[in-house]
């Protein structure tokens, strides 16, 4: 153990475009001692990093993490304690779907100091990215982000809160759900022809978006062969992408 404890850094990676990095993670990543990044980290974010600090992947995938949560949560603490300044990163922004509570909430216990730098989230950034804006006056008032990955694996969601009029639905992991998805929709009284758009890679090169709607959701998602990362977005705003795409 070192005389002197590090500081652990909490990093928003954004949504994969290297443009999307905020100056202070770019900071951060360039003067750190160690980094431990995510599976949806991008590449070229990586290669931003000095060959001097040291790499660790710590990411999940789905159905498999081979490092398990607790564990990316003591790693940061012993490195800490030997006297390092952690990078933490992950895809999006830490405190949406990301788990850097949790992360956080261990530093604390063992009174490691942090800092959290946030990140644009997948919902904002590949929306922008796709030309679908999660609010218009004319379209929705309000935007609501989900996730379909949940604690014990399964869906466990307000469905009646997800078909209020006038409102974006931003679902976040939910690629592999979508049979289900769609029918508790339906059940809950959403519109079969509600515009949803399913954008695969978003932000990066490969962006790929499919515009379909409720009702052909899942069967759209087969023909087109749609792996992950892939953001969902559900609401009459997706009706406007075609007018407003502007990338790929």
């Amino acid at each position: 153990m070192s005389s002197k404890t590090g500081k652990v850094y909490l990093v928003g990676a954004g949504p994969g475009n290297v443009d999307l990095l905020t100056l202070k993670a770019l900071r951060l990543l360039q003067t750190c001692d160690i980094v431990l990044y995510d599976q949806l980290v991008s590449e070229d974010i990586l290669h931003l990093i000095p060959r001097h600090v040291t790499l660790e992947n710590v990411g999940k995938q789905r159905s498999f993490h081979p490092v398990p949560q607790v564990q990316i949560n003591q790693r940061l603490i012993d490195l800490a304690l030997q006297g390092n300044n952690v990078l933490r990163l992950k895809g999006g922004d830490p405190f949406i779907f990301g788990r850097g509570g949790e992360e956080i909430d261990s530093l604390k216990e063992q009174g490691i100091p942090f800092e959290v730098v946030p990140g644009v989230t997948a919902a904002n950034g590949v929306a922008a990215f796709a030309g679908i804006p999660l609010t218009h006056r004319d379209y929705a008032q309000s935007c609501l982000f989900v996730t379909a990955h949940l604690k014990e694996g399964s869906f466990d969601l307000d469905w009646s809160a997800l078909v209020r009029p006038r409102q974006t639905v931003v679902i976040y992991m939910g690629l592999h759900g979508l049979d289900r998805l769609a029918t508790e929709l339906l059940q809950a009284g959403m519109a079969p022809d509600m515009p949803v758009a399913l954008i695969e890679q978003g932000t990066r090169e490969a962006q790929r978006v499919v515009i379909t709607v409720l009702d052909k959701l899942y069967q759209e998602s087969i023909d087109h062969a749609l792996k992950s990362p892939t953001l969902i977005i559900i609401g009459s705003v997706v009706e406007l992408q075609n007018k407003l795409s502007w990338f790929n």
